[in-house]
Formats: structure tokens, sequence, C-alpha cells
């Protein structure tokens, strides 16, 4: 195995390496590329890197086709004006199959991608799902009526959070399953929920009947949970589409 030191382009990926690191590039047995801190796939896109030398520069030889990551958004349906809110709603709502196995096709759910198709396929069953790691978010309705799923800064010298004015807190989120879940309450019961089986991890919260729209931020490039007020997603209320039919 011959090895040199080459600069690392990621050509859009999300990688261990930062562009313009110097990388130890070396040569298998059967004359791939490979380097050892790429030892995992893109972060965003789940593929793994298939490199190329120009030059004095090693380079992914396909770009990311998600280079700022991806910004996920869903609809869910509140016909009853009741709102389920939890970690965990399996197995009512499952983006796997009964194996627990990702679907054929599905990239990686430690990818980005992965995460944005399993949004999507949950979104589908009528469940507003979405990951946030260990981090026990909250969903708090906001001075302009809004919603957000969100963990407010915390105050170190304090010893408190800084919740944002006006925001009005509606539900906490136990992440055992490190993201969160959100259904329609009589949806839920019709798919075979057992109100007696909700416990304190579980919240009811009234909220005007209708359509709304969550903007999933955790897949940004971009997105940064390291300090401040985290807002894992954002939640606009579109109307209540038995109102709009009754005023077409």
């Amino acid at each position: 195995m011959t090895a040199r030191e080459l600069s690392f382009t990621a050509n859009g990926h999300d990688t261990a390496l930062p562009d313009a690191t110097m990388a130890t590039v070396a040569t298998d047995a059967f004359g791939r590329l490979f380097i050892p801190e790429l030892a995992f796939p893109c972060r965003t896109c789940g593929q793994d890197l298939k490199l190329q030398v120009t030059g004095d520069t090693v380079t992914a030889a396909t770009p990311c086709p998600y280079p700022d990551g991806i910004t996920t958004t869903i609809t869910l349906a509140v016909p009853s004006g009741t709102i389920l809110v939890t970690d965990d709603l399996r197995p009512l709502y499952d983006w796997r199959d009964k194996g627990r196995h990702d679907p054929p096709g599905m990239a990686s759910y430690n990818s980005v991608l992965g995460q944005h198709q399993a949004i999507a396929a949950m979104a589908a069953q009528g469940c507003a799902y979405g990951p946030v790691g260990n981090t026990c978010p909250r969903l708090y309705r906001t001075r302009d009526g809004a919603y957000v799923i969100a963990s407010p800064d915390y105050d170190e010298d304090a010893g408190q959070e800084v919740v944002p004015a006006g925001w009005e807190l509606l539900a906490g989120i136990i992440t055992d399953l490190w993201a969160y879940s959100i259904a329609d309450y009589e949806d839920w019961k019709a798919k075979g929920g057992n109100p007696d089986d909700l416990g304190f991890t579980e919240t009811l919260v009234e909220v005007p009947p209708g359509t709304y729209e969550f903007t999933c931020h955790t897949g940004e490039r971009s997105f940064n949970d390291a300090h401040g007020t985290v807002i894992y997603a954002g939640i606009q209320y579109l109307g209540d589409n038995e109102d709009k039919k009754g005023r077409s």
C-alpha cells in the first residue's frame, strides 16, 4: 500500500475533513484510493466517496447533490383541533417495515437524506416527525401565533433558560427516540391508539383545526445546535380547509 499527502476537496459533501485539509491518500490492494479519516459516508447524502487525484489535490469524484443540506417541509392535517405531542408514535406511524428495516431505496437514516425521507414517509401517514437528538425540546406558541419546536438558550450565570419574549410553552418532549412525533389525536385513535395508554411523556394540545406546515431545519448544513435558542422546526397554520370550502 502506497500513501501520499494531498490537499482534500469534498466537492460539496459533508465529511470529517474540511476542504483544503492535507490528507493521507492511500491505495488499497485493488488499486482504489482511500483516506483513512473518511471511513464514513457523506453525512448529508449518505454516499461513499469515490476519490480522484488531479495534480496535488484529491477530490470526491462526484458532487454532493445537497451541498447546502436539506430543508424538509411537510403538512399535517389536524381536523380535530387536538394534537398528540410526544417523541415516539410507533408502531401506528413508522417509516420502516415491521421488521424494523428501512424501505428499499431509502438512504441511511444516519444521513440527512435518509432523515428527510423518513420525515416525508411519516407525514404521508399523518405524523409530523423530525429528528432532534437527545435534546428534549418543547413545543411553543410564539408571540406572532406561529409555533416552534425548540430548546431555549440557557444563561449559565443566572442558572436558568432564556425563553424568548412572548413564547408560550405548550408541551415538553422526552426524546427517548431522539425525535418529536405529532399527530391529530382523532387520527391516532382511529389507527388504534388507546387513550388509556397515554402517560406523562405524551401531551394533548388544543389548536385551531386545519392544516399546519412544518419546516424542519435539522438537515440544513448551516444548522447549529451548539448555542443560543435552537429551533428544530417552525410550524405555520395554513388555515381551516373546511372553512375555506364553506366560503368558496
